[in-house]
């Protein structure tokens, strides 16, 4: 029964919880407009990055992160989907919605990325930790920083796919493999090969991760590696979620973008800011919502009220 109740996306009415923050006074830093200071303007990208990687190594280990079993009845296209259908995962951390996928539906084959080769180290041990050779045999983690580069060509092209699993299975080097953008590669897709792509994106709490003026850049760089009619799949932090309204003021570094003491952002979605970042992109419009969930703190009976951004978008055929 537990885990079920992770399934419920109304739980209470978001705009009743607006209505609430927005008249409390103690909430009011988080509405204010935001003037950046010398200080956070002067942030860049790659500390992003850094901080990430220091996030994932320091939590790698234990139960920090839960399996997202959730998923596949968020999305149920992932559990119905045809044969050899590819899901590229993007920021994959420790594998906690990788290993449900796999687990899922032995018809999916999932790429995953991250900024962190540490992490996608960790990532690879919890798939290989399962046991299951056709897990193993369907799980292929790659590098790749947003923040300082593009997805490798391979990824927008069949047989360049084919080629890097070929090659990977050759190498150990995770660095190496995600970064075959060779002059062979190249002239492939100049050929005019490079008709595939992924039939699925999963963008499952990284977008916030990112300075808000890098996400019109990851956006596109997914639209650019996904099939036409293929899916992305979109889950992230939503508007007065309660890690939200627990920030003080000194950490904003940005319109309902926060940093914590340990360098991390978290941006904070509304529905219009998701519509036109994805829209802008390309994309078309398939659903979203706010998922409204309330959960309990056992040790103190304390009532939780999350909220998140579920979104299903479609690259036009």
């Amino acid at each position: 029964m537990e885990e079920e109740a992770e399934y419920f996306s109304k739980d209470f009415e978001w705009e009743e919880l607006r209505a609430e923050v927005e008249n409390d006074p103690s909430f009011a830093h988080h509405l204010l407009p935001f003037e950046p200071t010398s200080s956070i303007s002067s942030l860049q990208p790659q500390s992003d990055s850094d901080a990430w990687r220091r996030f994932h190594i320091r939590h790698s280990a234990g139960k920090f992160f839960k399996e997202r079993r959730y998923l596949l009845k968020e999305f149920p296209e992932l559990a119905s989907c045809k044969e050899n259908s590819t899901v590229l995962e993007v920021g994959c951390g420790n594998g906690s919605t990788i290993l449900p996928l796999l687990r899922g539906n032995e018809n999916i084959i999932v790429y995953a990325c991250d900024c962190s080769t540490e992490i996608i180290e960790r990532a690879k041990e919890t798939v290989d930790a399962s046991n299951i050779v056709s897990i193993k045999q369907r799980f292929h983690p790659f590098y790749c920083d947003l923040s300082a580069s593009k997805f490798p060509t391979w990824l927008a092209c069949n047989q360049c796919q084919d080629m890097y699993l070929q090659t990977q299975r050759n190498s150990s080097d995770i660095t190496v493999n995600s970064r075959m953008d060779s002059s062979d590669l190249y002239l492939m897709r100049e050929s005019g090969c490079c008709k595939g792509g992924v039939d699925f994106i999963t963008l499952i709490f990284t977008l916030s991760a990112l300075p808000l003026q890098m996400m019109p850049v990851t956006i596109k760089e997914c639209f650019s590696v996904l099939k036409p009619g293929g899916l992305l799949l979109f889950r992230d932090y939503g508007l007065y979620d309660m890690t939200m309204l627990r920030f003080e003021i000194e950490k904003r570094v940005g319109f309902r973008e926060y940093m914590r003491s340990d360098g991390t952002r978290s941006y904070f979605f509304c529905l219009d800011t998701v519509r036109d970042l994805f829209i802008g992109a390309g994309f078309a419009e398939l659903e979203l919502e706010y998922c409204c969930i309330k959960s309990v703190n056992r040790r103190n009976g304390k009532v939780m009220r999350r909220v998140w951004v579920h979104g299903k978008f479609q690259k036009p055929v």
